[in-house]
């Protein structure tokens, strides 16, 4: 089965928009990275250099590797406890809603799960954010968190960057420098016209309190408002994912719309899209810029037609008695919004687990098995097509180190990309990036199965409630944050394996890949020959295209074949679990 035509002209529209952004935001960000004038610079210099004053940054003074990878970590653990502290202590604090809507300070291990989480760009939320965190702590604490997580993403792509096209350098950039320009020139510029047009369409932003209503029937509800459309343009702009609502963007106060939702995909694909040429630019050749976005959107062109084709299909497990008294024409219409129906879900479960972001229209602990599949494969792929802002580029960069290593093989030389011979150092770093994910979502899922703690979270039973402890450790160690929502994750015991997997995913991935940026930059270039292996055509495509795939199905198609996979064979013979 083919998606609808609307389907397909959604998706079709949405990666040539991205696609056709892609080089002037490209050309725009490598100008902001390189410190060069931009038609911003005449606002916004001024505060950069406020910036770098207050911080006692010398913007001219450049890092070594371990400099700037213990910058990072460093900034970000401040981050995680100015945060924990903030919920701990939010009814002590303005802006809070304490005695409209009973929102109180957040107990230790959730806001210990959550402060990672924000501060990771997981974005993982084992709470309702509506009756959960304060007006200043959704502003102050996550919203903000939102900007500098995306902003380091986009610092440490950039350092990877240099690495792979300076020559005898012994300094990779400044860290505070990438952070505060990230943030600065193109995070709040983009997401402060995001919010615009989203409040246009109907997401809501006021400081308002939560109304009390009365339904037909004479009971009362109480409405929550709040600042949501400020949160919501950067939310999808950075990759973020955490909503306001513990509905997220299926909720019409932060999505109202099928423009509205449309343009929220645009904002999560736009960055990602656009850092490929940013590379290719560094690197004086556009053309590898090009190649590395052709492998996003194959990858998430295929997976966004799967996952589309399932959800559009009736569901085979209804017994025919009941079927024949539903109507299943619009598809697999459970846990979807009717302003959505199955193909616009689940192209947006596609776009937001081929990156890192985590947002979802749609429930897809709802999905039938095969379109489940598709967007827990996007995570376990490493969210590298197109991946988050900056992780997706400097992830695909570490999967083309891997895919040029083994066509030097093939071709019986020392491989090379760019024109530095990869060797013995940067492959170890490459292949511990790809261990770690691989042993954090394996090795927690079977804490999580083997245990009577974590055998208590899901919901379901059988492959399905495995599919549920799966795809949870998947997303934290993905910094995706989207979840199959029948698992119960606000215990001690997922709260604390939870923030582990986070920190895992970011932290023991960042640190190889900036030591590949060291060893890469201080290396001169060698002059291409006729056994050096071209990393801009079709082949080449083709190739990081099969390593991407291949090494994701041999790491996880047994915990695949356990969950999804048996799930959907069950499902055709009409079992439920």
């Amino acid at each position: 089965m083919f998606p609808s035509p609307l389907g397909l002209l959604q998706a079709v529209s949405l990666f040539a928009v991205a696609i056709l952004l892609a080089r002037p935001l490209g050309s725009y960000m490598r100008k902001v990275m390189e410190g060069e004038r931009v038609f911003l610079s005449p606002i916004l210099r001024p505060v950069e250099r406020g910036v770098y004053k207050v911080m006692r940054v010398d913007e001219t003074v450049e890092q070594r590797w371990p400099a700037y990878a213990v910058s990072v970590i460093v900034f970000s653990f401040v981050c995680i406890l100015a945060l924990y502290l903030q919920q701990r202590l939010q009814t002590y604090l303005p802006l809070s809603q304490t005695g409209a809507s009973g929102v109180g300070n957040v107990n230790p291990d959730l806001a210990y799960n959550t402060a990672v989480s924000f501060d990771t760009n997981t974005n993982w939320q084992n709470y309702l954010g509506e009756t959960t965190m304060t007006y200043l702590t959704q502003m102050a604490g996550l919203a903000v968190r939102n900007f500098v997580s995306a902003a380091t993403g986009i610092a440490i792509a950039i350092a990877l960057t240099r690495g792979l096209v300076r020559r005898s350098s012994t300094t990779i950039g400044n860290f505070w420098v990438d952070l505060t320009r990230s943030t600065l020139y193109i995070l709040l510029p983009i997401a402060f016209v995001g919010a615009l047009v989203l409040v246009s369409q109907g997401v809501i932003q006021t400081f308002a309190s939560s109304l009390t209503v009365h339904t037909l029937s004479g009971a009362a509800q109480t409405i929550p408002l709040g600042p949501v459309a400020s949160q919501e343009a950067i939310k999808e702009l950075g990759t973020n994912g955490g909503g306001f609502f513990n509905a997220n963007s299926a909720h019409p106060f932060e999505n109202p719309t099928t423009l509205s939702n449309w343009v929220e995909m645009l904002l999560i694909l736009v960055i990602p899209f656009a850092l490929t040429n940013t590379f290719g630019r560094m690197a004086g050749n556009a053309r590898q810029g090009w190649a590395l976005l052709a492998v996003m959107v194959v990858v998430l062109s295929v997976g966004s037609f799967v996952a589309m084709s399932s959800e559009e299909r009736s569901n085979p497990s209804i017994p025919a008695a009941v079927a024949a008294n539903i109507d299943q024409s619009a598809g697999n219409m459970e846990g979807k919004e009717v302003r959505f129906g199955p193909d616009t879900s689940g192209l947006f479960a596609t776009v937001t687990t081929g990156t890192s972001t985590g947002a979802v229209d749609s429930m897809h602990d709802s999905f039938l098995p095969v379109g489940g599949l598709v967007p827990l494969f996007n995570i376990e792929l490493g969210e590298i097509t197109p991946g988050g802002v900056g992780a997706g580029l400097y992830g695909i960069l570490t999967f083309a180190i891997i895919a040029v290593f083994i066509a030097g093989l093939m071709v019986g030389r020392t491989p090379e990309f760019l024109g530095k011979k990869i060797e013995a150092y940067e492959m170890k770093m490459a292949m511990l990036v790809v261990l770690f994910l691989a042993f954090s979502i394996l090795f927690f899922t079977a804490l999580a199965t083997a245990t009577a703690a974590g055998k208590a979270g899901p919901l379901n039973s059988g492959p399905h409630g495995f599919s549920e402890i799966l795809y949870a450790f998947s997303s934290q160690t993905g910094n995706n944050g989207s979840a199959f929502a029948g698992l119960t994750g606000n215990t001690l015991f997922y709260n604390v394996t939870g923030a582990f997997a986070m920190m895992l995913g970011r932290y023991a991935m960042i640190v190889p890949i900036l030591a590949i940026a060291g060893s890469m930059a201080g290396k001169r270039r060698v002059a291409p020959s006729i056994g050096t292996f071209p990393t801009t055509g079709p082949i080449w495509v083709g190739l990081l295209i099969g390593v991407i795939v291949i090494v994701g199905a041999l790491t996880f198609f047994p915990a695949l074949a356990l969950g999804p996979i048996v799930d959907q064979l069950l499902n055709n013979a009409g079992r439920l679990f």
